[in-house]
Parts: C-alpha cells; structure tokens; sequence
C-alpha cells in the first residue's frame, strides 16, 4: 500500500510513541525519514535511532525516544507538520520563523539537505518548512 505523506506518518508515530511513554517507535525507512531523524538527534530530541534489514529490499527505522527525569516526561512536548503534500510552505533564509522563541526548532528540506532552523539560517539558505518541535 501507497503511503501519500510518509513524513507525517512518521512524525504521528514518533508523537503517538512520546505521548504513550514508549521507549521506541518503529517505522519502515527512507532516505527523508532517516534525514529527519539525525536533524531530530543532532537537535537533542531523540536519543538515537538505528536501520535495520529486513527482507528483500525492506529497511526498517527504529528511534529510539528520549525522556526527561526518571522517563516520566517526554522531551518531545509537540510535532507539528507544516508543509503538506496539499499545501507546499516554502522559506527564504530571512523568513524562517522561531518556533516558541527559539525554543523549539522548526526542520526544513534545503538545496543541502535537511537541517534545523538554526543551521539553516547559519548557513544562509531556505526551501520547505517540513514541520516544528518543541
């Protein structure tokens, strides 16, 4: 079956997961799922993630999710997907938002890949608005 928007799917996992106080969320892989991942790793709101073999042609990710305390409060508060299949949302480097202030981090898909609000607006480029965390 044909996923249509498998960043929001993934994105609903990793949230459905954090809200569930689950230790993982397991998904199949991509190349923008495992992008997204280590934009989400680099920025501290994960701890890790792995891809693993399994099958013919099949990968699977598994995030590992990252809590704070004795791992009763999720470090991920929020997701929330911004440019839809539907809707495109596209930035230039000088209108790239602060997500609560520059609390959270806002991902987009650059011309150099993926990267944080942050790094995007350090290395002075713009592109797709994929989603916020915070």
């Amino acid at each position: 079956m044909s996923m249509s928007d498998p960043i929001s799917d993934m994105l609903t996992r990793v949230r459905n997961a954090s809200t569930a106080k689950l230790p993982l969320a397991s998904m199949p892989s991509s190349k923008m799922r495992t992008a997204l991942a280590e934009t989400l790793r680099e920025a501290g709101y994960i701890e890790g993630y792995a891809v693993e073999d399994i099958g013919s042609n099949k990968k699977n990710l598994t995030i590992t999710l990252k809590y704070k305390g004795k791992g009763s409060v999720p470090v991920i508060e929020g997701i929330k997907r911004i440019s839809k299949p539907s809707c495109r949302v596209y930035v230039g480097c000088d209108e790239i938002p602060h997500v609560l202030g520059g609390l959270g981090i806002a991902v987009l898909s650059t011309s150099e890949g993926l990267m944080s609000d942050r790094a995007a607006r350090k290395r002075k480029v713009g592109g797709e608005l994929l989603c916020y965390v915070w």
